[in-house]
């Protein structure tokens, strides 16, 4: 019986470090102003020839949390990022706004990216480098079992590069 418990302890220590191990990095500032951050890409966007990327989402959301990993590790997709996009991930959550004041930004931030929400987390909305709603992506057409398919990914984002809509 005592050697049942022990295993059984061990386990639940192993599977809980495993998991810890695995757990995915929050990429979401939930501190600073959405609209702000928006305006800073859309002006380094012109600045190098690119088009803006909003990830819209949170830390809350772990499909958000697995694609900012997903193109991270993923050297194919984080060079076509690199050379085509300023990426950002600008935080929203809809359960926990906060203080008003929070709640009046995430609803101008919404607003101001013609209110991606309706798609669900992750969302994506391209921006020009003027700093105009080009397109909006809803996550789930990328997604492949618990993850993303990396030639749906590449796809999204090889049709929305500058050379691409030019």
């Amino acid at each position: 019986m005592k050697r049942n418990l022990i295993l059984a302890i061990v386990a639940v220590l192993f599977a809980l470090t495993a998991n810890a191990q695995t757990a995915l990095k929050k990429v979401y500032n939930e501190d600073i102003n959405p609209i702000e951050q928006i305006n800073q890409a859309v002006a380094k966007a012109k600045s190098e020839d690119k088009f803006v990327i909003c990830q819209v989402g949170g830390n809350w959301c772990p499909w958000c949390l697995r694609f900012a990993d997903f193109i991270t590790n993923d050297t194919t997709i984080s060079h076509v990022i690199d050379q085509n996009f300023v990426y950002i991930h600008v935080n929203y959550n809809p359960r926990k706004s906060g203080t008003a004041e929070k709640e009046a930004l995430a609803k101008t931030m919404l607003q101001r990216l013609n209110n991606p929400a309706r798609f669900g987390f992750p969302v994506f909305v391209v921006l020009d480098d003027d700093g105009r709603v080009i397109h909006i992506q809803d996550s789930s057409f990328l997604e492949q079992g618990q993850g993303y398919d990396q030639e749906k990914v590449l796809r999204f984002f090889k049709n929305w590069t500058p050379k691409a809509v030019k």
